[in-house]
């Protein structure tokens, strides 16, 4: 005879939110469930948390407290000892990974091997099967009202043929499993040909691609700087140096194509032409987690005088990415509950090469972002004056 929860444990049970990670123990995941735990814990504050702003105080948002993560990795270093690796590199602050051991442990344990393996002999059908049922396992093992699927794996080479890579097998998994995807990396993902119909006929939101942390950030800042005043520029030139898992990724001149296509579309967009100059991207493995990138700008100002503009951004790629995936968790989350379905262009603030027609420029990616802060405002409270919550649609998870 089952048992029925009794309505207190339901709404507890329904509040609770699903972060399902693709690359779950890379320095990026640990981060996020480290980082997570620590602000819960009310050790450190939200910085760099967007959805921790006021614009987004009423918009609905699940709390901190109320996720629960998991995820797929092909590498078994379980997360506390992933942790202290960061924490002995300068990444987490000394003593956080003992400090937050029982949440890195709980994570650690809903991680699932990821794939395929070399040798795996299964077909495509059997490894997005066996890759959704891990995330509906998740699911439903820990009474989730949803899971949002968030690839924060290294990034992979452009796809050559119609085989479906890694990122697009989990892309599809997630579809299966009727998840929210995120793709946080420039890997294909749901971009894939093979997927667009499925994606289509899921029903469920969706965001990417390639989080917008540093160098590409402040183009999205300076290329409209320069258009606005007029300014010409003619050649726009950088270098990237980084260590890491995603240094010897981007080692690999095709997947450093792939990272490279999203920069060039910020400065295509908001400059109006691609100007002259291109990135490198060097791998340096004493850099570990640390980044620094240089850009050099060419351009002409009154009477055709010629000038420079140089920048130098020195920074942590895990730091500054793991907010950015909470936010992009929680506003996902959130636009599935409202029923909101289809490519979320509004937050193209996150990404290098956003899904959708949006701004490229990052203070009109902001404001639209707001205004996506209101309607979920308005979806969770109803029109103004309203003073309690309202039902969303798609809040039963019959309806997913």
């Amino acid at each position: 005879m089952s048992i029925e929860p009794s309505p207190s444990e339901s709404r507890v049970s329904e509040s609770r939110v699903g972060v399902w990670l693709i690359g779950a123990r890379g320095s990026v995941a640990t981060t996020v469930v480290a980082g997570c735990a620590a602000m819960t814990a009310g050790l450190h504050p939200p910085t760099g948390m967007v959805t921790e702003t006021d614009p987004f105080s009423r918009s609905g948002l699940p709390p901190l407290s109320s996720l629960v993560f998991g995820g797929h990795d092909t590498v078994d270093c379980p997360l506390p000892k992933r942790a202290e690796a960061l924490a002995a590199g300068g990444v987490l602050p000394h003593g956080l990974p003992t400090a937050v051991g029982a949440e890195l442990a709980a994570a650690d344990r809903e991680i699932r091997p990821g794939g395929p393996p070399p040798g795996d002999t299964r077909d495509t059908e059997e490894l997005v099967a066996a890759f959704a049922a891990d995330m509906s396992d998740f699911v439903r093992r820990h009474g989730l009202a949803r899971a949002v699927v968030v690839n924060v794996a290294s990034t992979e080479p452009a796809p050559v043929g119609t085989e479906l890579p890694p990122s697009s097998l989990y892309a599809a998994a997630a579809l299966r499993a009727g998840c929210p995807y995120v793709n946080f990396t420039p890997s294909t993902g749901l971009h894939h040909p093979a997927l667009a119909s499925a994606a289509a006929a899921s029903g469920l939101p969706y965001a990417g691609r390639d989080g917008k942390t540093g160098q590409t950030l402040l183009r999205s800042v300076l290329g409209p700087m320069f258009a606005q005043r007029a300014l010409a520029v003619r050649a726009w030139s950088g270098t990237n140096l980084l260590g890491g898992g995603d240094g010897a990724a981007l080692s690999d001149p095709a997947a450093a194509a792939a990272k490279n296509a999203g920069k060039e579309r910020v400065l295509a967009d908001t400059l109006a032409a691609v100007p002259e100059g291109e990135v490198h991207i060097d791998d340096v493995p004493a850099l570990g987690d640390w980044k620094t990138a240089w850009d050099h700008i060419a351009f002409d100002g009154f009477l055709g005088t010629r000038m420079i503009l140089q920048t130098t951004w020195q920074g942590c790629d895990s730091a500054l990415a793991a907010p950015l995936v909470l936010d992009l968790a929680r506003l996902t989350a959130r636009a599935h509950e409202a029923g909101l379905s289809g490519p979320l262009g509004e937050l193209g603030f996150y990404f290098k090469d956003p899904v959708g027609d949006g701004p490229s420029a990052l203070g009109e990616q902001y404001a639209e972002l707001v205004g996506f802060a209101r309607r979920l405002r308005v979806e969770a409270y109803g029109a103004p004056g309203t003073r309690e919550p309202r039902e969303s649609p798609g809040l039963s998870r019959e309806g997913r």
